[in-house]
């Protein structure tokens, strides 16, 4: 009865998650040539339907020419960030670098069991919630890449640790940031 239990929910989570997008931090290139039209940019890619937890975005600004960069779990939300962001003004040409997520029940099995383990730990759900989640959890085939910001330091090995509890990932990166410190 339990094993019947836990497979109901962890569908429903997958059900839910897949349904209700979740708008993800989009990293910022620090260094762009035109503020502008990196605050447009941003806007357009943290507002695509369908972009959550599990997709991780990132930008660079060279003059007209805007380069995506990523993962995502569907193709089209890669797509729509290209269709999206070639049609902001300024824009001349867009370089489209994101990466779609091979299907794999094996991956996905190993996204819902590394949101639960990290929002399970010790206040680290509040990363994963609202409209915009500083945390972005990111699987290819069976390697875990924790990407986002985070607090401080605690809550980044915290998140870490979770992530390496996960049983059948083969490995986890952590890129997570923490908020103020400067990237070197």
């Amino acid at each position: 009865m339990k094993t019947i239990k836990s497979i109901l929910v962890a569908f429903s989570v997958i059900v839910l998650l897949s349904a209700v997008p979740a708008f993800g931090q989009v990293r910022r290139n620090p260094v762009v040539s035109n503020p502008q039209l990196a605050k447009q940019v941003r806007h357009e890619l943290v507002t695509l339907p369908y972009y959550g937890v599990f997709d991780n975005l990132a930008y660079n600004i060279n003059g007209g020419t805007v380069t995506l960069y990523g993962q995502v779990v569907r193709p089209t939300t890669r797509s729509t960030a290209e269709g999206r962001v070639r049609q902001l003004p300024g824009v001349s040409r867009v370089v489209n670098n994101i990466k779609v997520l091979p299907l794999s029940s094996f991956d996905d099995r190993i996204r819902v069991a590394t949101l639960r383990s990290i929002a399970r730990t010790a206040g680290l759900g509040r990363y994963l919630q609202g409209t915009n989640p500083s945390l972005h959890i990111v699987v290819d085939r069976g390697h875990i890449t924790l990407e986002g910001v985070v607090d401080n330091s605690s809550d980044r090995n915290l998140a870490n640790i979770a992530a390496r509890g996960v049983p059948g990932a083969f490995s986890v990166t952590n890129n997570l940031r923490v908020e103020g410190e400067n990237i070197g």
